[in-house]
């Protein structure tokens, strides 16, 4: 057979084991995998480089169509080539900030729209589940093609823009658990208790506090682990799978790994930025490092790790989640927006952090980047180097420290908690199902190869 492409000598991240080995490519699909694999019209030379599946970030915020409201937010031009520059080929797109929020078949279709001849890397949806959508919204959106369903139990979204998102209530968090529970789909869930941490947050800020210190102080552990456990209660009564995002304590993955010892079932992630940044730095860095849940101490941190590296966490993801620079522009933390741009510096981080400074095997920094996730949200053709599987990669080159600089950011607005930092590893090449969009000699692709995956 004559092969598309031939990728050669490089160290080979395989399902099992992590090999030198040769991968060819046919038609978009990962066709053979071996030595001495016959001719391709083209062969990428990997010498010294790892051949990781391509990430599969699923937790990313694009806001497009920005409805008149967030135009100058992330859209899908920039947001994709941004993950082609950072070995993401695939991402899960959360049903907001765009406008309207992804709530419908018709808001969906919007968003379709919105993308077309836009995307640089593969885009699977999110559709939300709110109060207002539980007669007919959840329904259609199955109908539509989306990979799972979101939710926040956090307050969420401004209830002056026309179709923004909002968060659940317990009433809508059970009814919708089970009409979704009836599509057989996941619901990944924001767990935060919105009660008591805009209580803590209003009187804060009355109070006169002003640093992120103090922001970090008004959403506490518990805080966390208190609407997990009752998002854990509702799946058990109402069968749905669920997915616990951007889990930033170790006692809140104590509960899931319960719950999932028990049969409910039940996974979660964490995001680079709680494995990489810690409290005592936050107020240094500024605005653009606050999020929710917060960023917590460096103990915390620690045992973040430990769950990581014991595979109590199913992955890790960017909760990529920009906006513009003046939403970060203030002093007070309590009035700046909460998001992290992040997606671009997911795979080297973490291949820095994990594989190189804390010994982490390619195997899991393979399945923590791409495995888990695709298979979570049954994304089929995703997620590993397998046969027949789409030639989905991200060259890595190993021990190679830089350091980001603005100008390296393929963002809308160029801000990110990470400019400045030396980070030791670097992604040489991406490749998109046979398809090279972004490499360091040539850069990021003009080209629009990217597709809605629908499911």
């Amino acid at each position: 057979m004559s092969y598309d492409l031939l990728i050669k000598n490089g160290l080979v991240i395989l399902e099992n084991e992590a090999i030198e080995t040769d991968v060819a490519i046919k038609d978009g699909k990962i066709a053979a995998i071996g030595n001495d694999l016959s001719a391709a019209s083209e062969t990428i030379d990997a010498t010294g480089l790892i051949v990781s599946p391509g990430m599969v970030d699923a937790h990313v915020h694009i806001t497009d169509p920005g409805g008149g409201y967030r135009d100058q937010w992330e859209g899908y031009l920039t947001g994709t080539k941004a993950c082609a520059k950072g070995g993401v080929t695939s991402f899960m797109e959360m049903p907001l900030n765009q406008v309207p929020a992804t709530v419908d078949g018709k808001s969906l279709q919007i968003k379709y729209d919105a993308g077309k001849n836009k995307l640089t890397s593969d885009v699977g949806s999110f559709g939300g589940l709110v109060p207002f959508n539980l007669e007919y919204g959840i329904e259609e959106l199955n109908d539509g093609g989306v990979a799972a369903y979101k939710c926040f139990m956090a307050t969420c979204g401004d209830r002056s823009i026309d179709g923004d998102f909002m968060n659940v209530d317990d009433y809508s968090l059970y009814e919708g658990m089970k009409h979704i529970a009836k599509t057989g789909k996941v619901l990944a869930i924001h767990a935060e208790n919105a009660a008591i941490t805009d209580k803590l947050g209003e009187l804060a800020y009355k109070n006169g506090e002003t640093t992120l210190a103090a922001y970090v102080a008004t959403r506490p552990v518990f805080t966390e682990v208190e609407p997990i456990k009752r998002a854990i209660l509702f799946a058990k009564e109402t069968g749905c799978r669920i997915h616990i995002c951007h889990v930033a304590c170790p006692e809140g993955v104590d509960e899931i790994t319960k719950a999932r010892n028990e049969g409910v079932d039940v996974t979660c992630e964490t995001c680079t930025h709680y494995l990489y940044f810690d409290t005592s730095e936050l107020d240094a860095i500024g605005p653009v490092v606050k999020c929710s849940p917060p960023i917590r101490d460096k103990e915390n941190q620690n045992g973040m790790w430990e769950k990581v590296l014991a595979g109590e966490i199913a992955f890790v993801t960017s909760d990529h989640s920009p906006c513009t620079p003046d939403l970060k522009a203030t002093d007070n933390a309590f009035e700046a927006w909460g998001g992290i741009s992040g997606v671009q510096n997911n795979v080297d981080v973490l291949f820095d952090e994990g594989v190189q400074k804390r010994g982490m095997s390619l195997t899991q920094f393979a399945d923590i980047i791409a495995t888990a996730p695709a298979k979570r949200y049954d994304l089929d053709a995703k997620g590993s180097i397998s046969i027949g599987k789409d030639a989905d990669f991200v060259l890595i080159k190993p021990n190679a420290p830089y350091t980001l600089k603005a100008e390296d950011l393929e963002y809308k607005n160029k801000i990110s908690p990470y400019i400045g930092r030396e980070i030791g590893a670097q992604v040489a090449q991406t490749i998109l199902r046979g398809i090279s969009i972004y490499s360091q000699e040539t850069g990021v692709t003009e080209a629009h190869p990217g597709e809605f995956i629908l499911k």
